[in-house]
């Protein structure tokens, strides 16, 4: 199945993602600098520069498009039709990446914690934000 954009419209679209800082990342900054919790940002110094940073609490945070880290049996992934094996072999490497990185933030001594996109998505967010705000004090 062919593109449903030309190849200049598709080539903005992805020009338009960005890495970092993007709005579910912003969300949970806020989120969690609205209740006290004080963080870094995509420390380079430890593996994978996790998103979010809690030294305090010894905890990293991932936030996680679901395509692009192929959140398993979520309606916001899926492979897509076209170009097939260059997506397969992108996203597999990401999945495999993200593993690595988390292992060894593990083996450091930190909390490791991923929240999917969908997460944040609607009436989800507030239970989703009371989970992590759970999670990270459990290492208080």
């Amino acid at each position: 199945m062919a593109d449903v954009h030309s190849p200049e419209t598709r080539s903005y679209k992805m020009s338009m993602i960005h890495c970092r800082d993007t709005k579910p990342e912003e969300r949970v900054r806020k989120y969690l600098f609205s209740h006290g919790f004080r963080y870094s940002k995509n420390d380079s110094k430890l593996p994978g520069k996790p998103d979010v940073v809690l030294p305090k609490y010894k905890t990293v945070i991932f936030i996680n498009g679901c395509f692009w880290h192929m959140h398993e049996n979520c309606k916001y992934f899926s492979w897509p039709k076209s170009n097939v094996d260059f997506w397969k072999e992108k996203i597999t490497k990401n999945v495999e990446r993200d593993n690595k990185k988390q292992l060894e933030l593990q083996q450091l001594g930190w909390n490791v914690i991923t929240i999917w996109e969908c997460q944040l998505k609607g009436e989800k967010f507030n239970q989703t934000m009371s989970e992590l705000e759970n999670s990270i004090r459990k290492n208080d």
